[in-house]
């Protein structure tokens, strides 16, 4: 096989559409434009969110107002399901990290769910749910509540 022997595959290159080259091309006149409005004229296709002239939306939407996203309480949540899935006796900010159950290091911990224990386990995070906390009492788990 030799670089000049070369062919494209069948139907990957195919021709521009020549508009506007007359009648016989079958699209001359209105070059696919349709007739008539806005669209067909050379200056018609508007920009995105153009109404006309009349005030667009996002601009007659009030942009003021409260967004929690600057007083949200952000944790590393972390399933006690995890935890016991990873069969240690400890389990502390280090751990967590190293283990990747947690992905922000300045972010605190929050260990949620609610899961039958079979042995203690000694566990510190700055904040746990109800049902984490229910199910480390039974099984006599230490906890630790980080500031």
């Amino acid at each position: 096989m030799k670089l000049e022997s070369l062919k494209y595959a069948a139907g990957s290159r195919k021709k521009a559409k020549r508009v506007g080259r007359g009648f016989g091309s079958g699209i001359g006149k209105t070059s696919t434009r349709g007739s008539k409005g806005q669209n067909s004229r050379k200056s018609g296709p508007v920009r995105l969110g153009f109404e006309g002239g009349q005030t667009t939306l996002y601009r007659r939407i009030p942009k003021v107002g409260f967004n929690n996203i600057n007083f949200a309480n952000l944790y590393n949540v972390v399933s006690l399901e995890k935890i016991v899935s990873l069969n240690m006796d400890n389990v502390d900010h280090e751990t967590m990290l190293a283990k990747g159950l947690i992905e922000k290091n300045k972010l605190p911990i929050k260990i949620i769910g609610k899961v039958e224990l079979k042995n203690s386990i000694t566990i510190s995070a700055h904040k746990f749910s109800k049902g984490a906390l229910e199910s480390l009492e039974k099984s006599k788990s230490k906890v630790t509540i980080l500031k």
